[in-house]
């Protein structure tokens, strides 16, 4: 299997930064186009995660502009092409639009159990991101230093 286009659901989250990582590494082996999205859910536990509970809706939008657009800048530093996308929505429902849309062949996501990225998994409804996907998903679990996710992502 090669992948020649792969999505990357990001939020700027220790565990979004992770897959990020693993994402640009598996990118790079395959020289695939790679999308960055950030879906802006208006569920209110994922902004306080993310330390946005009081933030304006425009803040939140920008907030998340702003990290996809770091991500981006991030990816294309390791040599590939790379585009950022920045949508509301419900984050099953926008990363499957988003991946049939994009024809992707893998789509990453961080986890962290009860973590903001939790809500990738399941809708409010209990359709599963994996049941829905008809590509590739890569969870990113793995363990990094911090270091690494400081600063440059």
């Amino acid at each position: 299997m090669a992948y020649r286009t792969i999505l990357l659901a990001y939020d700027g989250s220790p565990e979004g930064r992770r897959a990020l990582l693993e994402g640009v590494e598996i990118a790079k082996h395959f020289k695939a186009k790679t999308h960055l999205l950030a879906v802006i859910s208006g569920v209110a536990g994922t902004h306080v995660a993310q330390g946005m509970s009081n933030a304006e809706p425009m803040e939140r939008t920008l907030f998340h502009r702003n990290t996809v657009d770091e991500g981006v800048r991030y990816i294309k530093r390791h040599g590939l092409v790379a585009e950022g996308h920045t949508v509301h929505g419900e984050p099953v429902e926008e990363i499957v639009k988003h991946a049939k849309q994009l024809a992707a062949d893998l789509v990453v996501i961080g986890h962290r159990e009860e973590g903001s990225l939790f809500r990738w998994w399941v809708t409010p409804t209990s359709q599963s991101l994996l049941e829905k996907l008809g590509c590739s998903l890569l969870v990113g679990r793995q363990e990094c230093d911090d270091s690494v996710l400081g600063s440059g992502i």
